[in-house]
């Protein structure tokens, strides 16, 4: 299963950004979808995440900023990022896990997409 993330840029401070990521392949089912970031010198981070019956979870740095949302039918997440600031600069990653399937056989799955480069200046 690849996943296919767009949607970077740069923004100024205070400004919005939408990013999208969808999953292509022989997908059965995709239990969690969800964005990470890593900014230079620290670590990946999750950022938010989706379940396919849409229970959320923020990192507490982007909670009443940032709207995570999917579409089951699109195999598809959004993310929704307004009044950005500076240290929301990173490379996004999507991410998702579930399971593919060929034939009558289904197979647990987890994968990344390339990442998207989120630039907020001040």
């Amino acid at each position: 299963v690849q996943l296919q993330a767009s949607g970077g840029g740069l923004v100024q401070l205070g400004g919005s950004l939408r990013l999208s990521c969808a999953a292509f392949g022989n997908i059965y089912s995709i239990n969690v979808m969800g964005w990470y970031r890593q900014a230079p010198g620290k670590q990946r981070e999750l950022v938010a995440e989706v379940t396919s019956g849409g229970s959320t979870n923020y990192a507490d740095s982007v909670k009443d900023r940032f709207t995570i949302s999917r579409d089951n039918a699109k195999n598809t997440v959004y993310l929704q990022m307004n009044s950005l600031k500076p240290e929301d600069t990173a490379v996004y990653y999507c991410n998702a896990n579930g399971y593919y399937g060929l034939g009558f056989v289904q197979r647990p799955f987890g994968s990344w997409g390339q990442g998207t480069q989120v630039t907020v200046s001040s």
